[in-house]
């Protein structure tokens, strides 16, 4: 399975430049011109790598990468930063930065750091893990998660969860001992625009629990009063 790569650039070349030299390594490329819609990409979908730029229409690289970060989402960043700017490079380690590239660059160049960052930072990477058939697998407990097929198996036998319920439940597995607000949940799986209540987030977790309830014992969803949730599995494989 190639890897995933969310470049966020608004510059049409660069972006085409960007494309191009990724696919012809091999990597999925997704393109996203607008930093608005970029984080909104970044939160709900899973990818192994995002190139960022600074300067975007809507938020800018600092405050994507920030929200990001205060959200859990670790996800390795490279960002773009012009040539001679050391406060841009500052600012972008300080927000959780994995990595930067000045402007203009080498493709050689751009290849080596992308290739850097996915090496030092897979074997790090909370939960994931690689099986033979080289499917992605989030494991916690007695849980495997398959993000790409939206299967969940507890004990080796299939839990059949709806969709916004599979996306809860991958939302708070990424995130485990971390306390995730109702309105991550709320922004995230349903989006910034739902116009429903954060009842529909406590209606879905409780519908997990039950479903989950014969693994109680490796794996709960805590209720934060006034809060949130959070997910804490007593024991979690690599």
């Amino acid at each position: 399975m190639p890897h995933k790569i969310l470049v966020i650039e608004d510059e049409p070349t660069l972006a085409r430049l960007l494309s191009y030299n990724l696919s012809q390594e091999g990597y999925g490329i997704t393109i996203v011109d607008h930093g608005g819609e970029g984080l909104q990409t970044a939160l709900q979908q899973a990818h192994d790598l995002i190139i960022l730029d600074i300067m975007l229409p809507g938020l800018n690289g600092f405050e994507i990468l920030a929200r990001l970060r205060q959200k859990g989402v670790r996800t390795p960043v490279i960002i773009l930063t012009a040539r001679n700017a050391e406060e841009e490079v500052v600012q972008g380690l300080k927000y959780g930065a994995d990595d930067y590239i000045t402007k203009p660059f080498g493709v050689a160049e751009l290849l080596a750091r992308v290739s850097a960052v996915l090496r030092r930072t897979q074997a790090d990477a909370p939960f994931a893990e690689q099986e033979q058939t080289g499917e992605k697998v989030i494991t916690a407990g007695e849980l495997r998660i398959y993000p790409e097929k939206y299967e969940v198996l507890l004990h080796g036998e299939s839990i059949p969860l709806r969709p916004k319920e599979f996306e809860v439940l991958l939302y708070l597995v990424q995130r485990p001992g971390v306390v995730v607000t109702r309105d991550d949940l709320m922004n995230v799986v349903w989006g910034f625009d739902y116009i429903g209540g954060q009842r529909t987030v406590d209606v879905h977790v409780s519908s997990l629990r039950k479903k989950l309830e014969m693994n109680q014992e490796s794996v709960q969803i805590d209720s934060i009063r006034g809060v949130g949730y959070k997910l804490v599995a007593q024991s979690v494989r690599k």
